[in-house]
């Protein structure tokens, strides 16, 4: 495991505030998920920040390309690692805030929030509230998981007999965004629009591309708002349309926040999931064999994909001025908390490198955590299970293709092509 002298390796120059001492400025961009890698594990670069021996807090300097430097903070941010660091940050509501984040629509002028994952306690709590039913466990069995099943097996079912599929491009990019679809209430012939919108803004780089798409989703949502105010049906975005929180009827901002955030969410967070756990199914033949002879441990594995696999790592803002770490923390400071080191602190997990299908008291920070953890976390978890028990029913062993390219961004932008062969 890297120590210490590894950061030494990688600090850098940078004209930093005055509160962040010199030995705790590093470039932690490849711990983002920006450098791609080829190894089984993607994300063995980034698990020993979690390590004893390694600051408690490390300072990254502002990104000088792509998203962050377009749209993410210019001064730098405080990086936390730890598991116990990471679960106070996103537990900690009196000294941090999640307002303003996710909120690219302020980059054509808007003002409106992302409801309500940049709304802090207490007003977060209505909105949570009015949302969690359609994402409740008991909903998703009785509503989504039928239509789940039937759309997985109608696209395994299309493939099995040709002996091949791109489980990134044609699979993993599909099957879920088709449910989100559904559940939403969204036409099918906008799949294509929505899935080049949403690469433009998070994924593009140029800030041109990032405001037509945004101008054009919006406008979009904003006109299926205005149709569905006329002519509800038993979809979500009608259902927010015309629901009350605390009695009173939503406001046009609190309508096009809901709607964009989730818009914005349900697109390609479980998408990428998958590309990189067929990925390392490919890559593990022994953990396919295992998975296929014991089908009763699909929850527990799918819970140990999503720990190894941490698509996101979340910010927050300090909210006040405070000492931790030995650091004077000020008012306005942001923390990025590094999901794919907590993930792997072996102050919480035993062997936390090794992929254990059986993993017990698995609490991971795939879905970040406190208040503002992941709406949508039952649906991705079912979605998951029910494509590793239809798959293994109907797939039998599988590989990648010879000569393809399985090299990985570890994070959401992961991986565009995966094509996997098996024997017809």
């Amino acid at each position: 495991m890297p120590d210490t002298a590894t950061l030494d390796a990688i600090r850098i120059d940078f004209d930093a505030p005055d509160n962040v001492p010199k030995d705790r400025i590093v470039d932690l961009s490849f711990a983002m998920g920006n450098v791609p890698n080829d190894l089984v594990d993607p994300y063995a670069p980034v698990g020993w920040l979690a390590g004893a021996e390694i600051p408690r807090l490390l300072f990254n300097p502002p990104a000088s390309h792509g998203l962050g430097a377009i749209s993410g903070n210019r001064t730098g941010s405080w990086v936390v690692s730890h598991y116990e660091d990471i679960e106070r940050v996103y537990s900690d509501n009196a000294h941090f805030s999640n307002a303003g984040t996710a909120e690219f629509q302020r980059l054509i002028g808007e003002t409106f929030k992302s409801i309500p994952l940049a709304i802090d306690p207490p007003d977060h709590q209505k909105y949570r509230l009015f949302l969690m039913p359609y994402f409740s466990p008991a909903r998703i069995t009785r509503d989504l998981e039928p239509r789940i099943r039937r759309i997985c097996v109608e696209m395994i079912e299309a493939v099995v007999d040709k002996g091949e599929v791109d489980m990134a491009w044609d699979f993993a990019r599909v099957f879920p965004v088709r449910i989100f679809m559904g559940l939403m209430g969204f036409p099918d012939e906008k799949f294509t629009q929505f899935l080049d919108w949403e690469w433009d803004i998070l994924h593009s780089g140029s800030l041109e591309k990032m405001q037509a798409a945004l101008r054009g989703v919006l406008d979009y949502l904003r006109g299926f708002i205005a149709e569905k105010e006329r002519e509800p049906d038993e979809h979500l975005v009608s259902a927010i349309v015309h629901g009350k929180v605390e009695g009173r009827a939503l406001t046009d901002d609190e309508k096009i926040g809901m709607v964009w955030f989730l818009w914005l969410g349900g697109l390609d967070t479980v998408a990428a999931t998958i590309a990189q756990m067929f990925r390392r199914l490919a890559l593990q033949p022994e953990l396919q064999t295992r998975i296929r002879q014991e089908p009763g441990i699909i929850n527990s594995a799918v819970e140990e994909f999503l720990r190894t696999q941490p698509i996101l790592s979340s910010a927050r803002t300090a909210k006040l001025d405070f000492e931790w770490h030995g650091i004077q923390v000020r008012k306005g400071d942001s923390f990025q908390c590094l999901n794919p080191a907590g993930n792997f602190d072996p102050a919480r997990f035993d062997n936390p490198r090794e992929f254990d299908p059986e993993r017990k008291a698995n609490r991971h920070f795939t879905f970040v955590g406190g208040v503002h953890i992941c709406l949508g976390a039952h649906l991705a978890r079912r979605e998951l299970r029910v494509l590793l028990e239809e798959w293994f029913a109907r797939v039998p062993k599988f590989r990648v293709k010879p000569g393809a390219d399985t090299t990985v961004f570890p994070g959401l932008l992961s991986i565009r092509n995966l094509p996997l062969v098996w024997e017809a």
